[in-house]
């Protein structure tokens, strides 16, 4: 594995404006009482201060501990030692005090559960949705090592959007992710969109581990032809000196460049930007999946 010493300087693009004001001091709190856990902590996402502070957040079930140790993740690794069936009701509670119109629910890998977890997810979409029917809720899963029947279970209770992450592009796939595969993940989306056609599907590329740029385009036209509707592009950042070094910093311009061509590809939303992270402005892009299946219509 390539590591290296973290930049000393990032760009200025890159700058963190901090809000830590009452919202983000009273959802951490409801999140250590209902003994939560948060993708927004957890994997350290630069978003956090802005999305606390507007009282949204990435619910992260099935623990804390991850069975996979993928090389840019902050994600504690390990081996799980029990499993709440609890947490959905939990999870349920959160998003009704919060008083949510979108929710975004993700997970540590389970590769120790012969479901890898699918179960847990289904029952959190139905607990959210029994305590707030009108709130939308996007599932963000990892690949269930291929498990269609735990893929089946996910898509049965009919999730407003299904995302699953491909991380970077084919080359780089085995090097920056454990266990997952890059064709394994383009097959999860396929199935996805054959057993819920009318479910949007949604994807992120995290740039900046040594991707070139006909090989992102490679990347959105892998998507595309397994029908992803919702593309997300952001900036990698190295959580530590032992995790995979940044290669570069991509400039926003490139950035705005890459929008344009996941939109001339027909991808119904694509959010890129440096900071842009698989569940930023997620509210938005459920209503462009949603305006984006009304004009096919």
């Amino acid at each position: 594995m390539k590591t290296k010493k973290l930049p000393e300087r990032k760009p200025d693009w890159l700058r963190i404006k901090l809000t830590t004001g009452g919202n983000y001091a009273e959802l951490k709190d409801m999140m250590r009482s209902k003994t939560l856990h948060t993708v927004c902590e957890e994997a350290r996402c630069p978003n956090i201060y802005e999305c606390w502070a507007n009282r949204t957040a990435t619910f992260m079930i099935l623990g804390d501990i991850c069975t996979r140790a993928c090389r840019f993740c902050a994600v504690n690794t390990g081996m799980p030692t029990e499993l709440d069936l609890q947490e959905p009701e939990r999870v349920a509670e959160a998003a009704e005090q919060m008083g949510l119109k979108h929710c975004v629910v993700t997970s540590v890998a389970r590769d120790d559960l012969a479901d890898g977890g699918a179960m847990i997810f289904a029952e959190t979409v139905k607990a959210i949705r029994k305590k707030l029917p009108f709130c939308s809720v996007e599932v963000l899963i990892p690949d269930f090592l291929g498990n269609r029947d735990a893929l089946q279970t996910v898509m049965n209770v009919k999730p407003d959007i299904l995302n699953h992450n491909i991380e970077t592009v084919e080359r780089l796939s085995d090097r920056v992710r454990a266990k997952a595969k890059y064709p394994r993940s383009l097959e999860l989306l396929k199935r996805a969109k054959e057993m819920q056609p009318d479910i949007p599907t949604k994807s992120s590329i995290m740039l900046g581990v040594g991707e070139e740029w006909d090989e992102i385009l490679q990347a959105m036209d892998d998507l595309r032809a397994v029908d992803c509707n919702i593309l997300t592009l952001g900036q990698y950042l190295q959580p530590s000196p032992n995790h995979l070094a940044v290669e570069r910093y991509v400039h926003p311009d490139e950035f705005a460049k890459l929008k344009e061509e996941g939109l001339k590809r027909g991808f119904s939303h694509v959010e890129s930007a440096p900071l842009v992270r698989s569940s930023y402005h997620a509210h938005e892009q459920v209503k462009s999946a949603s305006e984006a299946k009304t004009a096919t219509l």
